[in-house]
């Protein structure tokens, strides 16, 4: 089974979060799911350089990486990944969708009314579990 060194971003912005909606993939369990955006760490990319990359290639985003939110360990039936979640915060005023079918911005207790692919599930929790919005000290520059 394949697997993939992955990274996503928990971007906020005045309290509320960027949840990201997938397009058709060639899975259905991820096909038009709700994700935090991000993608693969290249060989020689740190998961923080993987991570402002994606985000430019996807959204043209500049972002400021803050810390590791958490690690997900995830399987889906056809690959495996490790995905290092980063909270991160804007740094440009808007983006422009390339991969994903659409976007919208919730509060925490909102983010359990979308439908999210199965490994961004953990991430809702963590942050429902966790304090996160309240200190984003050590944020660094993308």
């Amino acid at each position: 089974m394949k697997h993939y060194e992955v990274v996503a971003a928990v971007v906020v912005d005045n309290g509320k979060i960027l949840c990201a909606r997938r397009g058709m993939t060639r899975y259905d369990y991820t096909s038009l799911k709700y994700e935090f955006p991000g993608g693969k760490i290249e060989p020689g990319e740190t998961a923080r350089e993987a991570l402002c990359r994606e985000m430019m290639e996807e959204m043209n985003y500049h972002i400021e990486a803050g810390r590791r939110l958490c690690v997900v360990n995830h399987t889906y039936p056809d690959f495996s990944i490790t995905m290092q979640v980063f909270l991160c915060r804007p740094l440009s005023p808007s983006f422009t969708l390339k991969e994903h079918q659409g976007c919208c911005w919730l509060t925490v207790p909102e983010l359990d009314t979308l439908d999210w692919a199965a490994a961004d599930r953990s991430v809702v929790g963590v942050l429902k579990n966790e304090n996160v919005l309240k200190n984003e000290n050590g944020l660094s520059d993308c």
